[in-house]
């Protein structure tokens, strides 16, 4: 695992959590440096807990505390919060929000940078990100383009990508991955039941087996 800074972009809290938490734990385990670029807070987030502990007022400190705590059970020591309102990624203007993943790129250097697939990642949101980051990564010269893994999840992704290119185990991490998705408990309180009853193969994959695309940049 390179010890080059690993760049992380996603839009809502929690998105570390479940696609890449064991990849992050690895990189840093191995010395790496991680910056993680959280668009929003999830305010509109779906869920208020398990029991009901938010509402739509108190959502958005509980999650920005949460984020906070799963970036130090990951060893992230560079978050940085855009501060953008959750579910408008798709309205944005996606060249503007590229130049802002640009500035931090030249800043971070990173030589992987991970995000979503454009049009596999189901949410808008999830989407209009992983397109930013490409038009980002598009615009500078060939020879400094980091390469650009991504997570797609959408129905038909396989038929349509092929399978993914690098299936990483994160079997080692897995408890510790655990834990971070558990620190964001607002949204997940529900899943953690199903994850730790370990009657659900497709979760318990997921917690052990971290797959990504590569994105032709």
């Amino acid at each position: 695992m390179s010890k080059k800074p690993l760049l992380v972009i996603f839009p809502h809290p929690d998105d570390e959590a479940f696609g890449v938490a064991g990849t992050i734990l690895k990189h840093v385990e191995a010395g790496g440096t991680v910056t993680y670029v959280c668009l929003t807070l999830g305010e509109m987030g779906r869920n208020m807990g398990r029991p009901v502990m938010a509402n739509r007022e108190t959502l958005p400190d509980i999650r920005r505390h949460e984020l906070d705590r799963a970036s130090e059970l990951l060893g992230i020591r560079d978050l940085r919060h855009f501060g953008m309102r959750d579910k408008t990624i798709e309205f944005t203007d996606l060249d503007a929000l590229a130049s802002r993943f640009s500035d931090v790129i030249q800043e971070v250097a990173p030589e992987r940078i991970i995000t979503f697939y454009p049009g596999y990642a189901v949410h808008p949101d999830h989407d209009a990100t992983g397109e930013a980051v490409i038009r980002a990564v598009r615009a500078l010269p060939e020879e400094e383009r980091p390469d650009v893994h991504t997570i797609a999840f959408a129905d038909g992704t396989e038929e349509d990508l092929g399978a993914p290119d690098v299936l990483t185990d994160v079997s080692a991490y897995r408890d510790k991955k655990l834990q971070v998705i558990e620190a964001h408990a607002s949204q997940t309180a529900g899943l953690i039941e199903a994850v730790k009853s370990r009657h659900d193969t497709e979760m318990e994959e997921m917690l052990v087996t971290e797959r990504f695309w590569r994105y032709p940049v």
